[in-house]
């Protein structure tokens, strides 16, 4: 059981911290916060509801089944939590925002306050780390700590789920499909866990023995449940995120052609980022390096390549934008090894600057021109296209 609990609670936590890499932009957002500290409560559920946690919780207060009330306040916080995050994700005007938050808050503090108070007033000497629930259902102070924390829980579940189901008909997208597991979540939490713990704590009220539907079969389902929320509340926010970084780190390798090609011109101070930074920041530096490589080269851009070089692609049959891309990759190559070569001088058009090649590359915004350049010097023979082109060139 420990190792189940303690997996959720080890992806909840990973899934928090993708979320907001940088804590203090997250608190500036509420959306973010309330999600980043959703993920935390639940994984912290998961961490205190583990034997060996629990144990540890007792022996260090020296409290028999002191973990007891801390794991139902956390599950009671960690519900206050889901309320509040589906409040803020939703919307509306601000007042009112504010206005149900703080009714779940206050919900949540009574809610927590009366499990303490009641533990504090029932008489539970045999520390229980499994079993707690069936084996003090029917002491007194006990027995309403526990209907009152899976009460608490049960309502704030059918609330979601009310909710969400009204709002996911009224969406589309992600936010729909958001919608649609964090009501699998609920469900899988209510059959699994709300129901197993209840029956097993009324078979003890009526004098029967279904204990394993609260020590071995609403543990898991609870995990299961809180991945699936966790999942729909995350989905919606965390995977545009992640197409964004696949795609830059698709188009930083798409770039390596024409990094290694201008890579000895760049001075653009900005040091590389460190190794586990995102691969929008890998991508952002090496754009920035290959600009500033680029427009080194601009005064050595030879027009007369260029023109060769365009009308020797049109000639092999590429399209006009295909043959400017060529014939842009041939000048590249021809400049930056002009450039690399100490003995070579550079070809200027107009040593005053008025008749430069301008690259689109360099003109526009995005990584997409440098992206389609960079993918013209990795798929033609360009240096030895570089050398005839220049022949050509110079005996015009």
């Amino acid at each position: 059981m420990s190792f189940v609990v303690y997996s959720a609670a080890a992806l909840l936590a990973v899934s928090a911290v993708l979320l907001s890499p940088k804590p203090r932009a997250a608190l500036r957002n509420p959306l973010t916060a309330s999600t980043s500290a959703n993920l935390a409560l639940a994984a912290c559920c998961f961490t205190c509801s583990a034997p060996v946690t629990l144990s540890a919780v007792n022996s260090a207060t020296g409290i028999p089944n002191f973990g007891a009330p801390l794991t139902y306040s956390l599950i009671s916080a960690y519900s206050c939590s889901l309320l509040v995050l589906l409040i803020t994700w939703r919307g509306g005007s601000p007042a009112r925002v504010r206005r149900l938050v703080c009714r779940v808050i206050a919900a949540c503090a009574f809610l927590i306050t009366a499990i303490i108070v009641l533990f504090a007033l029932a008489d539970a000497p045999v520390e229980r780390l499994q079993d707690l629930d069936t084996y003090y259902s029917t002491t007194p102070g006990m027995r309403e700590m526990i209907a009152l924390y899976l009460i608490g829980h049960g309502v704030c579940a059918l609330i979601m789920c009310a909710v969400c189901l009204k709002w996911a008909r009224t969406v589309t997208g992600l936010l729909r499909r958001g919608l649609w597991l964090i009501i699998i979540g609920i469900v899988v939490d209510v059959v699994g866990f709300e129901f197993g713990k209840i029956t097993a704590v009324v078979a003890r009220w009526t004098g029967h023995d279904l204990d394993f539907l609260s020590t071995d079969v609403a543990p898991p389902m609870a995990s299961l449940g809180a991945l699936i929320c966790s999942v729909g509340f995350v989905l919606p926010r965390l995977l545009p995120a992640a197409r964004e970084q696949w795609r830059s780190l698709w188009d930083y390798r798409e770039l390596a052609p024409l990094w290694a090609a201008v890579r000895e011109l760049t001075t653009a101070p900005k040091p590389a980022p460190f190794w586990w930074q995102f691969p929008k920041a890998w991508l952002q530096w090496r754009e920035l390096s290959i600009h500033d490589a680029l427009l080194q080269l601009t005064p050595a851009f030879d027009k007369k390549v260029g023109h060769a070089a365009y009308t020797a692609a049109r000639a092999r049959g590429h399209t006009p934008e295909q043959a400017r891309v060529v014939c842009e990759a041939t000048m590249v190559v021809t400049a930056a090894r002009g450039a690399q070569d100490p003995g070579r001088e550079p070809v200027l058009d107009d040593p005053g600057g008025a008749d430069r090649y301008r690259l689109r590359a360099t003109a526009g915004p995005g990584t997409g021109d440098l992206v389609q350049l960079a993918r013209a010097l990795g798929r033609l023979p360009l240096t030895g296209e570089a050398n005839k082109v220049t022949v050509r060139a110079s005996q015009e």
